[in-house]
């Protein structure tokens, strides 16, 4: 199930954590603490609401041992993937996915609401005490994890009891779109709550940091849909449900794997791609581009009189200025242009699907210009040894080239780019350079 990530949150624990007064919630804007509290308060709510329903099924033995059943299997599999988890969960830097829905998409189906919450509670803190709490992830976004969950899994009850509950035989299509509806609440009631915390926690973050990347929802889904195998399985034969646990452990392999990659494939320092995964993916575009008869473009950007930054206030503060340079670069583009970092104080960006001719060419320069002014209005506060500082005055030179106008592989376009990168550090640096037949010089400002 997805965990919300909040970008102005530090992922670690603080020695106040344990004061509510000092809670890291508290430092979250208001809108987005006021969601979190409106959450929990609706999910202890629904809870509520069920127990003190007259009509209400009595809790039976039955499904008291079902409910202790799945807890059980719950705490099996987080036990044998405890170390997959947590290198998942410290190399996840957006929303998380963990495999645990399995289990709790699971006694949505069978079980009572309330004792549907019940088993999310003890699973979320078993997660919580052998997963989230050792990787340092904030408690409150623990908590409200659970609330979204405990809010989805009744709405998915709520689908199978309209469809007249699980499917009883092999042509009870009702029963099967119960369960189909089921998983679609399911994701929904998720997506939705951990969207909006996100949204509300920071400026725009970008459509996939708030509802998670393609790959990331069809294993949730995939997740579910096992879930709603392992609930069909214990209403014909109980012990069938153990089968579950060895593909869903396979699983867990694989997406570490697929993490593992995402890690060495990014530029530790500023989260950027790497320069070897930035022109693997640029080579991929280029050549799209190529079969398309498109046009796309290469710029090549370098900070300006960058060693005197590291000479004056160290080289960790000339990481925090890459950091801020590289977030800048990313936010100054749309989002499938492709930025990396080339190595030093040099980034790269893959403008792709242009149009042809004068019209990508004025596009390219456009974008060159407002990535070199974005940079020069930077302001980046620094922690130093003589104190807390702010770096400003910052200046990059941008050179820049086109597909098929200026080359037709990445090779031959990067080198034309070079060469107009060279071209505005002679020219006097904090210059756009353009390859083409007409150069028409930058302003230049006063950091220049």
């Amino acid at each position: 199930m997805a965990e919300p990530s909040h970008p102005r949150s530090p992922a670690g624990r603080r020695p106040g954590d344990r004061d509510p007064v000092r809670w890291e919630l508290w430092r979250l804007p208001r809108p987005a603490v006021a969601l979190v509290l409106a959450v929990e308060a609706a999910a202890l709510a629904s809870v509520v609401a069920n127990l003190a329903d007259p009509g209400r099924a009595p809790f039976t033995g039955e499904a008291g041992a079902l409910a202790a059943f799945l807890t059980l299997l719950s705490v099996v599999h987080t036990e044998l993937a405890t170390g997959i988890e947590r290198i998942r969960r410290r190399a996840s830097e957006t929303s998380y996915f963990d495999l645990s829905s399995v289990w709790t998409f699971a006694a949505a189906l069978l079980l009572p609401p309330a004792l549907a919450a019940a088993v999310i509670a003890v699973v979320y803190l078993h997660l919580w005490r052998r997963v989230w709490r050792p990787a340092k992830v904030p408690l409150h976004r623990h908590v409200y994890t659970t609330a979204t969950v405990v809010l989805a899994a009744g709405a998915a009850h709520s689908a199978v009891e309209w469809a007249g509950g699980l499917p009883a035989s092999p042509d009870d299509v009702a029963g099967v779109a119960g369960i189909a509806v089921a998983v679609l609440l399911y994701v929904l009631v998720n997506t939705v709550l951990v969207a909006g915390v996100i949204a509300l926690t920071s400026e725009w973050p970008g459509l996939r940091c708030l509802v998670g990347r393609l790959d990331d929802n069809a294993l949730e889904v995939a997740t579910l849909c096992m879930g709603g195998l392992a609930a069909v399985a214990i209403g014909a034969t109980p012990w069938l449900v153990a089968l579950v646990l060895p593909p869903i452990l396979v699983l867990h392999r694989a997406v570490l794997v697929r993490h593992l990659e995402e890690v060495a494939s990014t530029d530790g320092k500023t989260g950027l791609l790497n320069s070897a995964a930035w022109q693997a993916e640029a080579a991929r575009a280029v050549l799209r581009a190529q079969r398309g008869r498109g046009t796309a473009a290469v710029l090549i950007l370098d900070l300006d009189h960058f060693k005197l930054v590291n000479d004056a206030h160290g080289h960790l503060a000339g990481d925090d200025v890459l950091a801020a340079v590289a977030t800048t670069l990313r936010g100054g583009v749309r989002e499938g242009d492709l930025v990396g970092r080339f190595g030093g104080e040099e980034f790269v960006v893959l403008l792709a699907d242009l149009p042809p001719g004068a019209l990508g060419r004025a596009e390219v320069r456009s974008v060159a210009e407002r990535l070199r002014r974005m940079v020069a209005e930077l302001e980046v506060p620094v922690c130093t040894p003589d104190g807390n500082l702010t770096i400003a005055g910052l200046s990059v030179s941008v050179g820049g080239a086109s597909v098929p106008d200026d080359g037709t592989t990445l090779e031959q376009v990067l080198k034309v780019a070079d060469a107009s990168l060279y071209a505005a550090k002679r020219g006097g640096r904090n210059l756009v350079r353009i390859a083409g037949p007409v150069q028409i010089p930058a302003p230049r400002t006063a950091a220049g």
